[in-house]
């Protein structure tokens, strides 16, 4: 087990205390910049075949290498977080965001922008990095709410961002859309460098390279697999291999990682009860999440002479989803009310259960955009609340030396859960068609079923999480986060 080393690098710089408010909005502000990422080239997919001269299936790479990246980077800079510092790691994502900003606006072709996106995929860890920090930079008493707006920061940055990229590419160059993310990226470094303090809280130690070689490659064959695996076939060699191939790598990692005097993943850790069915949960939730992301602009798009269809432009899309980020931003409040009071373990479990309910309901409410936006926002709702509630779980359970590392690893989770989501949905939606002028497109019973399927998904969050043990709550929470805010006095008392 490592031990947090305190580094009295700037133990003798005489500064004003940064403000909690301040380093809340900061780092927020950080999350959705990152997160917007998701959603910025979603208006312009149908399009990049032409704008990159390349074909469609090459220029989904724009799209796979983001998604990629993500899941390498995640645990990884986490880990580094702990070790060197969590302040270092963030701003050094920050910056690998807004390099792959100016090469994709730079880009007038496939290969750069597949390296620019995957540059921006390798800034995923902002989200745990943030958290990790409040937990050390925060007064306890602050915690559950900050940790809660910063986990919100992925859907809010992802919803809003949506019909401000669909009015960007509607009016102007697509390239504005990649000179924004990356003007929008450095405001971020320069409001991180000057108001968000480093933490002390620190691992030190050797990092595990062979470790991070084979969690990157054994995650990479798996998403491979899953979000290629439409395109290559199921049952295709290519698809097998890489299935087959991931099991191996990662069945090889986690024992390396069990022998390893200082692992990337301490997977003991992992293992307790809590963090074990907090992770699971978080794959269902990530899965339950993505599903309407897939099924309700497809919706809105398709031509009304489907009978299901409300052909609405990508721009409509976006302004009917705009709401669900801010409602996941005002239920962030609300989530930290229900842990403080009653634990995060049961946050998690409401939160579950509000989602499977607009599930429920968007099965039979489907015929109108007013439908929609309410389905989405109580989705958005219930995604709130959930994600609010697994930082807190994630930091009840470990040291405060190894938060980022932890925290990442459930962001990871999630991750795995909406490219699962993607690549069921897409084969449920390709086997269940009708024909429209002898086109093929996803039947309103498929539609149906991806739903129910999400659902099921959220109700598999909330069986996991009635399975965390009840002993940890928010005070356990809050005793956490004193033992790093204890460590950080140390330091400026010596």
């Amino acid at each position: 087990m490592s031990h947090a080393i305190a580094r009295p690098a700037d133990a003798g710089r005489k500064s004003a205390p940064p403000k909690p408010n301040a380093v809340v909005a900061v780092l927020a502000l950080a999350g959705i910049v990152v997160s917007l990422m998701q959603t910025l080239v979603i208006p312009i997919v149908p399009e990049l075949p032409r704008l990159l001269d390349a074909s469609a299936s090459n220029t989904a790479w724009a799209v796979t290498a983001t998604l990629l990246a993500a899941a390498v980077a995640t645990p990884v800079v986490g880990r580094l977080g702990d070790m060197i510092g969590k302040r270092r790691m963030l701003l050094t994502s920050i910056v690998l965001l807004v390099t792959g900003s100016v090469v994709c606006a730079l880009a007038d072709s496939l290969v750069p922008m597949i390296v620019g996106r995957t540059l921006q995929g390798l800034a995923a860890a902002v989200v745990p990095l943030g958290i990790s920090i409040m937990r050390d930079a925060l007064p306890a008493e602050r915690l559950a709410g900050s940790t809660a707006l910063m986990s919100a920061s992925l859907g809010v940055g992802g919803a809003l961002g949506l019909p401000a990229a669909a009015f960007i590419a509607d009016n102007w160059d697509w390239h504005i859309l990649f000179w924004t993310s990356a003007a929008l990226g450095a405001l971020s470094f320069l409001l991180v460098l000057l108001i968000v303090p480093e933490s002390k809280v620190r691992t030190g130690g050797r990092f595990d390279l062979v470790g991070s070689l084979g969690l990157s490659a054994g995650l990479v064959s798996l998403l491979l697999a899953v979000s290629k695996g439409g395109d290559w076939g199921w049952t295709s060699g290519t698809t097998l291999g890489l299935g087959a191939a991931a099991v191996v790598i990662l069945l090889a990692w986690g024992w390396w990682q069990l022998r390893a005097a200082q692992p990337l993943v301490d997977l003991r850790t992992t293992a307790k009860p809590q963090v074990l069915f907090t992770n699971l949960a978080s794959v269902a939730l990530g899965f339950s999440m993505f599903a309407m992301s897939l099924v309700l602009p497809q919706l809105l798009q398709l031509p009304e002479q489907t009978g299901y269809g409300l052909g609405r432009s990508m721009l409509t899309v976006g302004l009917v989803l705009a709401p669900q980020g801010l409602v996941m931003m005002a239920m962030s409040a609300a989530s930290a009310a229900v842990t403080k009071a009653k634990g995060p373990k049961v946050t998690l479990m409401i939160g579950a259960l509000i989602v499977a309910a607009g599930y429920g309901l968007n099965i039979v409410l489907m015929s109108e955009v007013w439908h929609l936006i309410l389905v989405s926002c109580i989705i958005g709702a219930g995604v709130g609340f959930t994600y609010g509630a697994l930082p807190a779980l994630i930091m009840g359970a470990v040291d405060p030396s190894e938060t980022a590392a932890a925290n990442s690893l459930n962001t990871l989770m999630r991750s795995l859960g909406t490219s699962f989501a993607s690549a069921i949905a897409g084969v449920i939606l390709a086997q269940m068609t009708t024909d429209f002028g002898g086109y093929a497109l996803p039947s309103e019973n498929g539609f149906k079923v991806v739903m129910a399927i999400g659902a099921g998904a959220a109700l598999l969050a909330f069986a996991l999480a009635t399975l965390i043990p009840r002993q940890r709550t928010a005070a356990t929470t809050d005793r956490s986060a004193a033992e790093g805010e204890s460590a950080r006095t140390a330091v400026k008392a010596g």
